[in-house]
């Protein structure tokens, strides 16, 4: 019996974020909804005229790259730690 269990907050997450944080994916697509207003080319062909709907669904596909320096910070401690212990 090897069901595959989904978490409740699947279709508002990052596909590339371990932890998948709605608060993250909001602040992404926030932010991806501020660039198509001010003119920049959506990555995906759609008929909807709303930028925020477009940049939700832009950040599920995992179509928009994002930066988090303490997540990134915080990734580089523990495989420098894991690297200690292998020496």
């Amino acid at each position: 019996m090897s069901e595959t269990i989904t978490p409740r907050n699947a279709q508002f997450a990052i596909p590339d974020d371990p932890e998948s944080s709605v608060y993250r994916y909001i602040l992404v697509a926030a932010k991806r909804a501020r660039q198509l207003q001010n003119g920049s080319r959506s990555f995906l062909p759609t008929t909807s005229r709303k930028p925020t709907v477009t940049s939700m669904e832009e950040v599920r596909r995992g179509l928009v790259k994002y930066e988090d320096p303490t997540r990134d910070a915080a990734l580089a401690e523990i495989q420098a730690i894991k690297d200690a212990k292998q020496q």
